[in-house]
């Protein structure tokens, strides 16, 4: 007995199902022939009715498709009708093939003779109306109809009494289809019964490892990793993934514990860089916010004095109030955000600024959607970029330069546009500053220290998009656009 069970486990089933397996083929064999005579002989009893049932819908088929052109005039109302017509004239043809002197077939005789009568009337009428004759195929239509009636009356009577006949027939095939299937059960049993009592014993011993080999599994999955591991009792396939198993759980175990500790390093490790880069980002803001050049400053103030000493009071202080709010903004704004309202109020404040110190050379444009002044930007980034576009773009031109700001929305984004009508600026200047890349050169005039590569860095540090920021320039000579694309709050 054992060195069965040690035999490999392929061969152990086969053994074992060998013989029920081909008591049972020879058994089903019978069955399946003896079932497959009788099947064939039922599905004749009733071949007749439904060969009718198939020519009265094909019928209706036509009248249906017949009508439906006849009302509509369509192309594919027509198209219907030809293969509902064909359909029907091929069942036609076929129910009347055998011609007897039993009243069945006298029956089908009669229905296809009418059949083709109604073909042509149906004919007629389509071509009637085709031809816009109404008188016509008015009077087609009814004789099709009629004949329609007709035809339907013999094929529900025919139906009928071949029904009778066939039930008949079906009933004395049913009687005889029970008997054999009342001796097929009993001898299937009894095969049945011996088979499930021999497996039972002997699949008994094969499934005992396995059983053990799942229980130990299930300790496993739940994460018990400290459960009795089975033995293997056979030098078989089961044997063989026993100890395979009881492999694999030690080697799990050890390696569990190695990545716990490889978890907690990388932990250790991520918890670092995310504060180290955290205090980066934030050492960068204030970096960024606090850069004022002081020259700047100096020739502003120089120019309010001198306006003070050139005019009166009331301008000077308009003037002074202008620069003090421009500056107060500056140094008092330590927030990583402001509004758009507050960013275009330091634009105003800055061209008021630059108009007063060069005579009102710059021309300036707004159009503002006030329903999106409340979106939130990150704060000193529009004033750099108009500060940009005077001292690169409209400086040289006098009073024809041009600044236009725009507020406006674009799908789902709030869009900032700062444009000028200056000097341009060529395709590769511009994929060298989205790209951070760009080194300016020297030139004559003083700016506040904050380069587009810093504002183009803040803004999408603050949006976490890499496309917020787009220049625009059809060349030399044509002017510049720079357009911010926020993301547009949720409650608007």
């Amino acid at each position: 007995m054992n060195r069965f069970f040690n035999l490999p486990l392929q061969k152990k089933i086969v053994g074992i199902y060998m013989g029920a397996n081909i008591l049972i083929f020879i058994v089903n064999i019978f069955l399946i022939f003896g079932i497959n005579i009788m099947a064939q002989e039922m599905e004749m009893v009733y071949h007749d009715n439904r060969q009718l049932n198939a020519l009265s819908e094909a019928i209706a088929d036509v009248q249906d498709s017949m009508t439906g052109y006849l009302s509509s005039k369509t192309t594919d109302s027509l198209e219907n009708y030809y293969n509902s017509a064909q359909k029907f004239q091929n069942l036609s043809e076929a129910i009347g093939v055998q011609v007897t002197d039993e009243s069945f077939s006298r029956m089908r005789r009669n229905i296809k003779y009418m059949s083709e009568n109604y073909l042509s009337e149906v004919s007629l009428t389509i071509e009637a109306k085709r031809g816009r004759n109404v008188e016509k195929y008015r009077n087609h239509y009814e004789k099709s109809t009629e004949l329609y009636d007709y035809i339907n009356a013999y094929i529900s009577s025919l139906n009928i009494e071949q029904f009778v006949s066939n039930s008949e027939h079906y009933t004395e095939l049913a009687s005889a289809f029970r008997t054999f299937e009342l001796v097929s059960v009993a001898v299937l049993t009894l095969v049945m019964i011996g088979n499930i009592i021999s497996i039972i014993i002997i699949v008994g011993m094969l499934i005992r490892p396995l059983k053990d080999l799942a229980d130990s599994a299930d300790e496993v999955a739940t994460g018990n990793f400290d459960t009795d591991l089975p033995e293997p009792l056979y030098h078989d396939e089961i044997g063989i993934v026993i100890g395979a198993f009881n492999k694999m759980v030690v080697s799990i175990k050890e390696y569990i514990v190695r990545l716990r500790e490889s978890m907690e390093k990388e932990r250790d490790l991520q918890e670092k860089e995310l504060m180290m880069e955290t205090h980066l980002k934030d050492a960068q803001l204030k970096y960024l916010q606090a850069q004022i050049n002081p020259h700047f400053l100096f020739n502003t103030l120089n120019a309010g004095a001198q306006l003070a000493m050139m005019e009166g009071a009331d301008k000077t202080y308009e003037y002074v109030q202008t620069v003090a709010d421009f500056f107060r903004y500056n140094v008092k704004n330590q927030e990583t955000e402001v509004t758009i309202k507050e960013e275009v109020t330091l634009v105003d404040n800055y061209i008021q600024i630059l108009n007063v110190r060069f005579s009102g050379d710059i021309k300036y444009e707004k159009q503002v959607d006030k329903r999106l002044l409340k979106t939130a930007m990150p704060s000193m980034t529009l004033q750099p970029i108009v500060e940009n576009a005077v001292n690169h773009g409209i400086r040289e031109m006098g009073d024809k330069g041009v600044i236009k700001l725009k507020v406006y929305r674009e799908d789902s984004n709030v869009c900032i546009s700062i444009g000028d009508n200056g000097k341009g600026i060529s395709q590769e200047d511009i994929d060298k500053i989205l790209g951070g890349s760009f080194a300016h050169k020297e030139e004559q005039y003083e700016h506040n220290g904050i380069g587009m590569d810093n504002v183009i860095s803040r803004l999408r540090l603050f949006s976490e998009r890499p496309d917020v920021v787009d220049i625009k320039s059809e060349g030399p000579g044509k002017g510049c656009e720079v357009i911010i694309r926020l993301p547009l709050p949720a409650d608007e």
